[in-house]
């Protein structure tokens, strides 16, 4: 008896949550224009592009390969990652780095701007000894995927408010 009703109330509960039009906070929705969405930047390789062209496609928007079969075209005109040296011991050795990664990009529609152009530029920081060159080498492979993820979820974020 117990039991039906927790389960009758599960499914109360679970109704009401998509009835208010609640989404998990990963969740993209596209704009219609965005049906078939042409990606213009100069480097086709860069983790920005790949990781944003990945996550468009898993949104359902297909990602055309020419601007001519796109309802909307998404313009990459930055695309660039470093790093630079934030502190130095006494020895005047680095022992703290700066990992960045900045775009500059717009979306249209045709002649409609859905966004003008935005600048993001995310960095993350991180101690190196020179005794664990390998390990610190991998750790700011690591900060840099983080930082392009967290790009490429603020740049949809910021689509999906449109």
């Amino acid at each position: 008896m117990f039991k039906k009703v927790r389960i009758e109330l599960l499914i109360l509960a679970i109704a009401n949550v998509a009835a208010c039009g609640f989404q998990f906070q990963g969740a993209f929705t596209a704009p219609a224009a965005m049906e078939r969405t042409y990606i213009a930047t100069d480097d086709r390789y860069s983790p920005f592009f790949r990781e944003l062209k990945s996550e468009l496609r898993t949104a359902g928007v297909a990602v055309s390969d020419s601007p001519v079969n796109a309802t909307a075209i998404f313009s990459i005109f930055f695309d660039q990652t470093s790093q630079r040296v934030l502190s130095v011991s006494a020895r005047n050795v680095p022992t703290e780095y700066e990992v960045f990664y900045t775009v500059t990009y717009s979306l249209d529609s045709g002649p409609n701007v859905l966004m003008s152009p935005q600048t993001l530029t995310l960095t993350r920081d991180y101690t190196y000894d020179s005794t664990l060159v390998l390990g610190k080498a991998r750790e700011e492979e690591l900060l840099r995927n983080a930082i392009v993820q967290d790009l490429v979820r603020i740049v949809l974020k910021q689509i999906s408010t449109l």
